[in-house]
């Protein structure tokens, strides 16, 4: 019988946690590894036994560490539960290898979809239209270092490969190898030294398609054509980047920082097709005097630099050679350096990737016609595929600009051009008619002979450096402009005539847009107006031109701002509403909706899990079309290592498929289900902004009774944490505001209100039993929040609350939360019929409660230093620097903090 999850994870933390072990007796004596396992086994025994003996042991221990001896501590159990990581990652490759039984796979989707008497060819057609994009940010919830990521990794694939040994000399020699790498991950710093810089995080976002997905996407490809039975399989599956073209909020993102996302793009794309053909040269030494070639494949050869007479008799070889010497002039001409090994003689670079697969299609041909089928997989078809998938840019970047910032700008704009004295005074009927008037006239606004302010001249230079790139890259390098803040037509009208500018929009007739403005509703407000704004959007004539090529609208929801604004429980239900509303809304213009969900990785932000996620959206907005971004520590959990990687994109298809294609998937919402959520939704709401906005004082007891200014301070990301100096949860951005909650254990964004909810809103707790068995979207609603709440601790919660210097306010504000934590579980166990969180899920609640002994020691540290550094007890660096290994550890233990 095989050994449940939370078994195999033991066993293997157990391993790992061994190896430690042993190189910290190596490296720091035995002195220091008896006082981290007195502190270990004493937590371990308090959260076994949790008798007041066992409280007052762990107590004692945690009590009798001097300051130096406490930042060891943390280390080491921040190195603890990021081994914890690792084995958990170990066991997921395990499951993935189960291959294609699982359910959660395309070939799962088929079989499900079978039963409900959905056929292969429908779900071949739905692909043919579609497109999945999970999309790379650089939000910044991610607090480990690359280097760490790295260390991580090597670790990782030691294991891997223990786990794959067949024999005790394969085993011990690995396992020499593990304990090398261990000992540099043990020394090796958690925290960076540096705020890290936007290319840092070019390079960062970067290394995940080096690492994955460009090694895993034409595998997948591979996989799902024989899954299929479809040898054309179009390249449906792709991955963007925000990461170089995300301005709001960052003013570091510029014009010059665009230009090198790109270019370091391009760099790793052209580096994987340069390294592929060398080793295709390398391994085709196929003879002529041996085989017939296809006149196409002796024309290439023909060309080619290569002029060696060892290789005259080589045609394979000398047109691949010649394939390596354009790519290599390519490399040069985008990247501005030449590849490492040099080509064998001068060539013209490529003028689209179009032309690379051009010709590395001629050599794939005459291989499949003078030697059949064996060559129509392999590494040759996989190159095509990369480019395919990937083109000269890699990636394609989104670019994304506040609202008001357009509206500043278009303002001194039509004021210098005498178009316009005052846009800004205008009323929304007057803004639009001018847009649209100056959208249909060709004559530029800027003039090279007018100075600028520094917001427009930084504001034109990134929208010319956007033309530049798709120039040189190619046309699908940038295709978005995300709106944030979209509340108006004339929000997104606005973008145009700035895209106009740079002749990225074309008026005439009809007028057309390289690239296009896409809106971003976030607040519950902004997504409660969204149908209404898009109506009129989709109604303006030049907006129909514009996209009745396309016959599609893109929308982005956003899950971080609508939570922190009115609650978790109102934030999911608005969403689904908003949802299903513009899907109506496009739908009723002769167009399809195409969403691009904007979500974090804690439940707060809308985390969890991506497939039930999915299953869970409303019936017809998917339809095989849908982006997501991925952000923070989640694209490392899900593709820093290539095998995760490809279980993560294939898990991501499969919901895909089965959300547009199933039968029982989301589904239509009952009236009184929709009437039930509407009450619930109203109270959760009033309670949440009744602690939260107008608890008096409460900013301050956020700021004393979570690490939010220490999370500040930590050099995880170029994006300033909040939008405006001071105090205030309004210009607060949602990554630290749930960041904060989380390393406090209180975890309000992912629960808060909804105890609350179920006792104001007259909905009897049976109402909500059939809610939760016959409706997706509220039991997925339900199991993330009881993950959350798993997670949570309202016992060191209260000790953080002991931080704060008003105790009156310290006392009232808890107490709410205390209140609201009771009623949330009360109501959570009445509806799901349990009697303790998780019991329906014994390995998720088994793996949770395996970490808390090692978290919540670093939590008692974390408040025990807050304490001393609020109080100016101890060296301020040292305190800090302990403090900022707690919340490095903490969020290693919680795995999705931001």
């Amino acid at each position: 019988m095989s050994q449940s999850l939370p078994d195999q994870l033991r066993a293997t933390v157990r391993f790992l946690g061994r190896v430690l072990g042993d190189v910290i007796r190596a490296q720091d004596g035995e002195a220091v590894f008896n006082q981290i396992e007195e502190i270990r086994q004493a937590s371990v025994g308090f959260h076994r036994e949790g008798t007041s003996e066992a409280a007052r042991l762990m107590a004692e221990r945690l009590g009798g560490l001097s300051l130096s001896d406490t930042v060891r501590f943390v280390h080491s159990f921040a190195c603890f539960l990021q081994i914890t990581n690792i084995a958990e990652d170990q066991i997921q490759r395990r499951r993935g290898r189960s291959g294609d039984a699982r359910a959660d796979t395309l070939a799962g989707a088929l079989r499900a979809l079978s039963a409900e008497g959905v056929d292969r060819e429908t779900v071949v057609e739905l692909i043919r239209q579609g497109l999945i994009a999970p999309v790379i940010t650089a939000h910044p919830s991610e607090v480990r270092r690359k280097s760490v990521l790295d260390r991580q990794s090597a670790v990782a694939d030691e294991l891997d490969a223990f786990d794959r040994a067949h024999t005790d000399a394969e085993r011990a020699a690995i396992e020499r190898e593990l304990v090398r790498e261990v000992s540099i991950f043990w020394r090796t710093s958690l925290l960076r030294s540096v705020k890290p810089e936007v290319g840092d995080e070019i390079e960062n976002a970067v290394s995940f398609f080096e690492r994955s997905f460009l090694s895993a996407l034409p595998t997948l490809y591979d996989h799902w054509r024989e899954v299929l039975g479809e040898e054309d399989l179009p390249s449906f599956l792709r991955v963007g980047s925000w990461v170089g073209g995300d301005r709001d909020g960052n003013p570091y993102v510029t014009a010059e920082v665009l230009r090198q996302a790109i270019r370091r793009q391009a760099k790793a794309a052209l580096g994987l097709y340069l390294r592929c053909t060398h080793e295709l040269g390398a391994e085709l030494s196929i003879s002529s005097r041996l085989t017939e070639v296809t006149p196409e494949l002796q024309a290439l050869a023909d060309v080619s630099p290569d002029a060696s007479p060892h290789r005259a008799e080589e045609p394979y070889r000398r047109a691949l050679a010649g394939v390596y010497a354009r790519l290599a002039a390519t490399h040069l001409a985008l990247t501005g350096e030449p590849p490492s090994r040099p080509p064998a003689g001068p060539a013209e670079p490529y003028a689209s990737p179009e032309a690379l697969t051009a010709d590395l299609q001629v050599v794939l041909d005459s291989l499949v016609a003078e030697h059949g089928a064996a060559f129509a997989q392999g590494p040759l078809p996989d190159l095509i595929r990369a480019v395919d998938v990937f083109g000269f840019h890699l990636a394609t970047l989104d670019m994304r600009q506040n609202s008001a910032i357009h509206a500043r700008v278009i303002a001194e704009l039509l004021k210098s051009a005498g178009a316009c004295p005052d846009y800004e005074a205008l009323d929304e009927a007057a803004r639009c008619a001018l847009l649209q008037k100056e959208l249909a006239n060709s004559r530029p606004l800027r003039s090279a002979y007018l100075t600028y302010s520094e917001e427009t001249e930084r504001e034109y230079g990134v929208l010319a450096a956007a033309a530049e790139v798709k120039r040189r890259y190619g046309p699908e390098t940038i295709r978005r402009y995300i709106v944030s803040n979209t509340q108006s037509v004339s929000d997104l009208l606005e973008v145009f005539l700035l895209l106009k500018e740079v002749g990225l929009f074309t008026p005439g007739a009809p007028p057309t847009a390289e690239v296009f403005a896409e809106p971003l509703f976030e607040t519950i407000e902004d997504l409660r107006a969204a149908p209404k704004t898009m109506a009129r959007y989709l109604e303006t004539p030049l907006v129909r031109e514009l996209l009745a090529p396309i016959g599609r609208q893109e929308v982005m929801i956003g899950y971080s701002d609508s939570n922190k604004d009115g609650s978790y429980l109102t934030s999911s239900w608005e969403l689904h509403k908003a949802s299903r509303a513009l899907c109506a809304v496009v739908g009723g213009q002769g167009l399809q909706l195409q969403l691009f969900h904007g979500r974090g990785g804690a439940v707060g932000r809308g985390g969890g899990s991506s497939f039930e996620a999915l299953l869970a959206q409303p019936q017809g907005t998917v339809n095989g079309r849908i982006r997501i971004t991925e952000q923070g520590e989640v694209v490392s959990n899900k593709y820093a290592d290539p095998e995760i990687a490809r279980q993560s994109l294939e898990t991501l298809t499969a919901g895909v498929v089965l959300a547009s294609l199933r039968k029982s998937a989301g589904g239509e919402v009952a009236p009184p289900h929709g009437k039930a959520m509407d009450a619930l939704a109203r109270a959760a709401m009033a309670a949440y902004r009744g602690l939260v906005f107008e608890t008096p004082n409460f900013v301050d007891f956020f700021y004393e009774a979570t690490p939010i200014s220490e999370i500040a301070d930590l050099n995880i990301g170029s994006r300033p944490a909040s939008r405006a100096a001071g105090r205030s949860l309004q210009t607060l951005r949602a990554i630290p505001w749930v960041f904060s909650w989380s390393q406090s254990r209180a975890m309000v964004p992912g629960w808060y209100g909804f105890g609350s909810a179920v006792a104001k809103a007259g909905v009897s707790i049976e109402a909500l039993r059939e809610m939760q068995q016959a409706w997706p979207f509220f039991a997925t609603t339900l199991d993330n929040m009881e993950m959350v709440l798993a997670k949570a601790d309202l016992g060191i919660a209260r000790r953080y609350a002991g931080l704060v210097q008003d105790e009156a306010l310290a006392h009232t504000v808890f107490e709410q939360i205390q209140a609201e934590w009771d009623r949330t579980c009360e109501a959570l166990l009445a509806i799901t019929g349990q009697t303790a969180l998780l019991e329906k899920n014994p390995d998720l609640a088994a793996m949770i409660r395996s970490r808390l002994p090692y978290i919540d020691p670093l939590n008692h540290l974390q408040i025990e230093l807050l304490r001393r550094l609020r109080t100016g007890d101890g060296d301020e660096e040292e305190v800090r620097e302990g403090i900022h290994l707690t919340i490095n550890g903490i969020a290693a233990g919680l795995r999705n903090t931001g």
